[in-house]
């Protein structure tokens, strides 16, 4: 994963780049080799957004090398509040670096997270990070300690679709995993799915994520999730013999490579559009579904979404509405709480009929178990792992007892 991720998406395309001293005069020791496509540069340092997920919208560096990022939705306001931002520091040598994050909408959100290579992050120091107030918005300074060499600085770890790609790559060499093309984004992306388990089974389970491409932490407990779906122990085997699951873990390619807050490209926020199905993405995950439905062998016994907020939650429906089977989330939620003790599990149980995002829909159209799995922005990253792994365990040990005839 770790070799495919760096070549596909971070390799920084600087064939041409321009070299540049800093203004004391320092000699090549202290030159900068400024990419062609660099954003802003100055002062010794330069900033770019030249891979996948990069996005800001305007930087300028004044005559100290302090940065001021300016940060924007794609589509006008309102706009859910996730101020997404990845760019790449540059500097002609070590040294520490101020940058303002400064609001075109709403505020500062994400904890900024670090990497020298675009893989291995971490959160940058709560004393290097402080909020004031702009033109009524918040704003964030941060400092950035360099090296010489460049550094990502993102809202979020940055997973997109190479990541994707080596992740299924790995889950592909498991002979019973299919991996096939469910269809195109409207940019002429890739959507790509994998189905495992009982090809002929009744019972059918379906996975999505990343609907929301600055929704990061929802990603990184779907892994495991389906990783332990595929485990070797008898309990993984045995529900895989019973039912048959099928994961679409990047629902909206182009959003996140476009570094998008909340939409597609076709403008509009996709888990807001599943009762008209008006975009590709959404009108692929209608026909996968709606193909379960149509055929008098199968049922959908089990979705899942998966995204990420503030905190950990799950989106539920109250169990006074009846699925089939009946009464699965809440008694998995049970479950998993007992499986994860010194932890709370937060549920929060609504729903209005003619809902129009996932989980509403689905309930609506087919009667089956929904539910939206929230990860919390900032969430312990050890932690999130053990939730993917935990609830899935869960769920598998639910499902397995339920009636096969209902």
């Amino acid at each position: 994963m770790r070799n495919a991720f760096l070549a596909g998406v971070l390799a920084l395309a600087c064939s041409a780049c321009a070299t540049t001293a800093p203004p004391d005069g320092g000699g090549a020791a202290t030159a900068l080799s400024v990419p062609d496509n660099a954003r802003c540069a100055g002062a010794g340092v330069a900033i770019d957004t030249a891979f996948d997920a990069g996005a800001l919208a305007s930087c300028t560096i004044d005559a100290a090398g302090k940065i001021t990022i300016t940060i924007a939705p794609e589509d006008a306001p309102p706009i859910n509040c996730s101020p997404w931002y990845a760019f790449r520091l540059h500097s002609a040598q070590a040294r520490e670096v101020e940058i303002i994050l400064r609001y075109e909408a709403c505020g500062h959100r994400y904890w900024p997270k670090i990497s020298s290579n675009g893989i291995d992050w971490q959160y940058l120091p709560k004393k290097a990070i402080s909020i004031s107030a702009f033109a009524g918005r918040e704003q964030a300074k941060i400092t950035v300690r360099t090296s010489g060499t460049p550094v990502f600085v993102a809202a979020q770890e940055i997973i997109v679709p190479a990541t994707y790609n080596a992740w299924l790559d790995g889950l592909e060499r498991k002979s019973e995993v299919t991996r096939s093309l469910l269809g195109k984004s409207a940019q002429d992306r890739d959507i790509e799915m994998i189905r495992f388990g009982n090809r002929n089974a009744r019972e059918q389970v379906v996975l999505i994520g990343r609907q929301h491409p600055p929704e990061v932490s929802g990603a990184l407990a779907m892994f495991p999730f389906v990783e332990t779906l595929l485990g070797d122990d008898p309990l993984a085997r045995q529900f895989r013999e019973r039912f048959q699951v099928t994961a679409v873990p990047l629902v909206n390619p182009d959003g996140v490579v476009l570094g998008h807050w909340r939409h597609s490209t076709g403008g509009l926020d996709l888990n807001r559009d599943w009762l008209d199905f008006s975009q590709p993405e959404t009108q692929l995950l209608n026909g996968l579904l709606r193909a379960i439905a149509a055929n008098p062998d199968q049922q959908l016994s089990f979705f899942s979404d998966f995204h990420s907020t503030a905190k950990d939650v799950f989106y539920t429906i109250p169990d006074r509405f009846p699925s089939t089977p009946p009464k699965v989330i809440s008694t998995w939620l049970e479950r998993y709480q007992a499986r994860m003790p010194g932890y709370k599990v937060t549920i929060e149980a609504n729903h209005s009929p003619g809902s129009n995002v996932s989980k509403g829909s689905v309930y609506d159209s087919y009667g089956a178990p929904t539910v939206t799995f929230e990860l919390g922005d900032e969430t312990d990253r050890e932690l999130i792992k053990r939730i993917g792994r935990e609830s899935a365990i869960a769920m598998m040990e639910v499902l397995l007892a339920t009636d096969q005839g209902e």
